[in-house]
C-alpha cells in the first residue's frame, strides 16, 4: 500500500516535470539520447532531492507541530495541488524567449522550479512520520522515466500534447492524496 501511495505522489509531482520535458523536447532540433538522459537526470534528481530537504526541515520542526501534523500535511498538499491547477489554467504568453534547455543554467533552473512542490511534500512526509528513503527513490525514478519519455514525446508529438492539462491532473492527484493523513489520523 505504501509503495502505491508513494507512486501516486511521484506521478503527481512528476507531471509538471513531464510537461516541461515535453516543452524542452519540442525546442531541441537535433535530439540525441544524451540530451534526453541529461534532462531526465536533472528532473529526476531534483524531484528526489527536494523532498529530502523538506523532510529534514520538517524533522527539525517536529516538536513544534507534532499535535497538528495531519492538518499541516493536508493543508500543504491541498495548497500545492491548487497551485498546480492554477498554473495549469493560466494563459501563457504567446511570445516565448529563445533559450536552449540543454544549457546547464537553464536546465538547473527548470529542474529546481519543477521540484519546489516536492520540497513541500517532503515536509508533509516528515510531519506524518514517513521514512523518506523509499519515497524519494520512487519519486526520483518515476520523474526520471516520465521526463525521459516527455522529451521524446515533445520532440515527436509536441504540437499535440498540452502541458497545462498535465499540471491540472497532477494538482488534482496531490489534492486527493492530501486527504489521506487526516483520514488516517481520525480513523486509525
Amino acid at each position: 500500500m505504501d509503495c502505491l501511495y508513494y507512486s501516486a505522489v511521484g506521478i503527481g509531482l512528476a507531471l509538471d516535470a513531464f510537461a516541461v520535458s515535453i516543452t524542452t523536447g519540442i525546442s531541441i532540433q537535433q535530439m540525441r539520447l544524451k540530451h534526453a538522459l541529461r534532462i531526465a537526470f536533472f528532473f529526476g534528481f531534483f524531484q528526489a532531492f527536494m523532498p529530502l530537504v523538506g523532510w529534514i526541515i520538517g524533522e527539525e520542526a517536529q516538536t513544534f507541530i507534532g499535535f497538528i501534523d495531519h492538518w499541516i500535511a493536508f493543508i500543504l498538499l491541498e495548497l500545492v495541488g491548487i497551485k498546480m491547477i492554477y498554473e495549469g489554467c493560466k494563459v501563457e504568453d504567446e511570445v516565448e524567449k529563445e533559450s536552449n534547455p540543454l544549457n546547464i543554467h537553464i536546465l538547473l533552473a527548470l529542474a529546481v522550479a519543477t521540484s519546489i512542490d516536492a520540497l513541500v511534500v517532503g515536509v508533509t512526509f516528515s510531519v506524518v512520520h514517513i521514512d523518506i528513503v523509499t519515497p524519494i527513490i520512487i519519486i526520483g525514478v518515476i520523474t526520471f522515466f516520465m521526463s525521459l519519455s516527455g522529451v521524446y514525446l515533445g520532440n515527436r508529438y509536441g504540437h499535440i500534447l498540452s502541458g497545462s492539462l498535465l499540471e491540472i491532473i497532477g494538482g488534482v492527484i496531490l489534492m486527493l492524496l492530501g486527504i489521506k493523513p487526516v483520514i488516517e489520523h481520525y480513523c486509525f
